[in-house]
């Protein structure tokens, strides 16, 4: 696992209690910085991922809220701001697939199951709530001069995926990202990461068929780890002082 230097340094990671928001906030820590785990208030096992963090001597404090909900996201973001006292990193990787699907595959031909509550409340989540965060953190990340790094997908750029709502959104954040590049500049970059198939609790109930199929097709021969698109989030964050409004595709070539 690469780290950088990044002590003194302070991010904020949302949907950090689990697969690439976990890895992302663990990397970070032993980077030296400290973070904020952001999770669903509901979320118990964040609490016990912070225990386990901090017996190894890594700063992570707990940053609890639903950034699919407006006014839970501004108080989030001002109590971890409080907490932190400054922020140097955001990471928007809270996401979800949609309740319809719960993290299961949906052929692009079953229309019928895609409904109005599904499109709210995967928009709200993934394509809204980064807005939302970014909006809110944007005068302390200007005064630290700091970066975002949003988590896309592939699904984003191709029809792949678990299923079109979800690929929608992301598709839509690969281009917020670009336009708050724009917006935030010249005192704060803003990139995007877009995995491919990524070995995590999201994909576990995927058919095998469909998982092996992925690897097969994948030049590198394997899933995605967490850990490698933690790392290429890293790079974002604390190097790459010339790159904004970029989409990094990280699938091992599946693309």
């Amino acid at each position: 696992m690469i780290t950088a230097d990044l002590a003194g340094k302070t991010a904020l990671v949302t949907g950090g209690a689990s697969g690439v928001g976990l890895a992302t906030v663990e990397l970070l820590a032993r980077s030296g910085a400290k973070v904020a785990m952001n999770h669903r208030p509901a979320n118990r096992a964040a609490t016990g991922e912070i225990e386990r963090l901090a017996a190894h001597g890594l700063d992570v404090i707990s940053a609890p809220g639903d950034v699919a909900k407006p006014a839970e996201t501004e108080r989030m973001i001002a109590a971890a701001l409080d907490r932190l006292g400054r922020l140097d990193i955001l990471v928007n990787n809270a996401a979800t697939p949609g309740t319809p699907s719960k993290g299961k595959r949906v052929s692009y031909r079953d229309l019928d199951v895609i409904d109005e509550e599904w499109w709210q409340e995967v928009l709200a989540t993934n394509l809204v709530g980064p807005f939302r965060c970014i909006r809110a953190a944007a005068p302390a990340l200007r005064a630290a001069r700091g970066a975002v790094v949003n988590t896309a997908s592939i699904a984003g750029l191709a029809p792949l995926g678990s299923n079109m709502v979800y690929g929608a959104s992301k598709a839509a954040l690969i281009r917020l990202t670009s336009y708050l590049a724009r917006a935030l500049a010249p005192e704060v970059r803003v990139n995007a990461v877009a995995p491919g198939y990524i070995d995590t609790p999201w994909t576990k109930e995927w058919p095998e068929e469909v998982k092996q199929g992925a690897i097969a097709r994948t030049p590198l021969k394997r899933a995605c780890l967490p850990e490698d698109i933690a790392e290429t989030i890293l790079f974002f964050a604390a190097g790459a002082a010339m790159v904004t409004g970029q989409t990094l595709v990280v699938d091992g070539g599946l693309m």
